[in-house]
C-alpha cells in the first residue's frame, strides 16, 4: 500500500513539472524601435512580456509612462512595464491578448507567432484589418 502511495506522489509531482515547462517563448526579446528589451515569461495561465530596457530608459532611467491615456497612470516607470498581457496558446501561436505601446499610449489586441526559435512577430491591431507587426528576435 505505501509503495503505491508514494508512485503516486512521484507521477503527480511529475505531471505538475511538466505542465509547468518554459514555453518556448519564454526568454528576453529585441524590438526593432529603440532597442527594446522585453522578457516574455508566464504569468499563470497566460503570456506576458514586461519592459526590461531600451535607449530612452538607458537615457533615463526613471522614465514615465506619460503617454498614456489614463492620466492617474502617467506617473508610472516604464521599466518594468507589463506591455504584452493575456496572451494564450502556443506552442508557436498566442492570442487573445493586448500589446500596450508606452510610445503613443494606446493599448491593442494583439498576436504572437514564433516564425522560428529566435523569430516572433508581434502583431497589435486597432481593429482587424488595421494592425501592424512588429519582427522581434531573441536576446543572447
Amino acid at each position: 500500500m505505501r509503495k503505491g502511495f508514494w508512485f503516486g506522489l512521484v507521477a503527480a509531482v511529475s505531471v505538475a513539472g511538466a505542465a509547468h515547462a518554459a514555453s518556448p517563448i519564454e526568454g528576453r526579446w529585441l524590438t526593432p524601435v529603440q532597442h527594446g528589451v522585453i522578457e516574455i515569461s508566464s504569468c499563470g495561465e497566460t503570456i506576458c512580456g514586461r519592459v526590461v530596457s531600451s535607449d530612452r530608459i538607458k537615457a533615463d532611467p526613471s522614465l514615465k509612462d506619460s503617454e498614456n491615456k489614463d492620466a492617474a497612470l502617467r506617473g508610472r516607470p516604464i521599466k518594468g512595464l507589463t506591455m504584452l498581457a493575456g496572451f494564450t496558446g502556443g506552442p508557436t501561436e498566442w492570442k487573445g491578448g493586448t500589446a500596450y505601446n508606452p510610445d503613443d499610449g494606446n493599448t491593442y489586441k494583439g498576436s504572437l507567432k514564433l516564425s522560428d526559435p529566435n523569430t516572433l512577430k508581434v502583431t497589435g491591431c486597432v481593429v482587424f484589418p488595421l494592425c501592424k507587426t512588429q519582427t522581434w528576435t531573441r536576446a543572447n
